[in-house]
């Protein structure tokens, strides 16, 4: 399984400071590379093979990742990768939707001069370049600074607590949607142009958009599969 920060969720959290996060990030990291998929089993033994750790680092690993509803556990069976009904993957999209456009807004209102701005228009052009290259991992670097950049700009604390607990993880592996980072490259082009303006509405609006585009994939991944 990927160890890359590929998740902007992931991301947004602190590095990996013990057994037990090298797991928790690991896990979360590789829904995002599709690397696993929801409703897989997570077994103790194979997890703790693989990232080099005890099975009491595991299993704190497994109940921290239960408590953000990334995985269910199983009395007697162990763990698998939760599993999302459309509802609630629509129900995870509107609830991303409001907080990106937030995200967006405070960050446009947090900017105080260029200077400020200077890492978000960095992660921009890293994210230019890993897509002309058809840098995957890249990419997914850009995006960590990128959503790092917002959160620094918006100066929020409950935003920083709370953002990266969105199951976006989860919908990504579930729904494979096609010319994701295309899309994701585009709309994180306008979010950044309106917070490096100063336009809250905008920003808001272009957060709110990016998500809005992420549905109608998933519903038309979703209208294909029923079909």
């Amino acid at each position: 399984m990927s160890t890359t920060l590929a998740d902007a969720s992931a991301a947004l959290r602190q590095e990996p400071a013990s057994a037990s996060d090298s797991v928790f990030f690991g896990v979360v990291n590789a829904l995002e590379a599709q690397e696993l998929v929801p409703g897989q089993r997570l077994v103790e033994m194979e997890l703790a093979s693989h990232y080099g750790v005890g099975r009491n680092s595991v299993r704190e690993a497994l109940q921290r990742l239960e408590a953000e509803g990334i995985v269910d556990l199983f009395r007697n069976r162990g763990a698998a990768v939760r599993l999302l009904t459309l509802q609630q993957t629509l129900d995870v999209l509107d609830v991303a939707e409001r907080m990106t456009g937030l995200l967006a807004r405070t960050a446009a209102r947090g900017l105080a001069d260029a200077a400020q701005g200077a890492p978000l228009a960095a992660a921009l052009e890293q994210l230019a370049q890993a897509d002309a290259a058809e840098d995957a991992d890249g990419f997914a670097r850009g995006r960590r600074h990128f959503y790092r950049a917002l959160l620094a700009l918006s100066g929020s604390a409950e935003l920083q607590r709370l953002f990266p607990a969105i199951q976006m993880p989860i919908v990504y592996a579930q729904y494979r949607l096609p010319g994701l980072q295309k899309l994701r490259l585009r709309d994180y082009q306008a979010i950044a142009r309106a917070v490096l303006a100063g336009a809250q509405d905008q920003a808001d609006a272009a957060g709110m958009a990016h998500v809005g585009h992420v549905r109608a994939l998933v519903l038309r991944k979703a209208g294909q599969t029923k079909a």
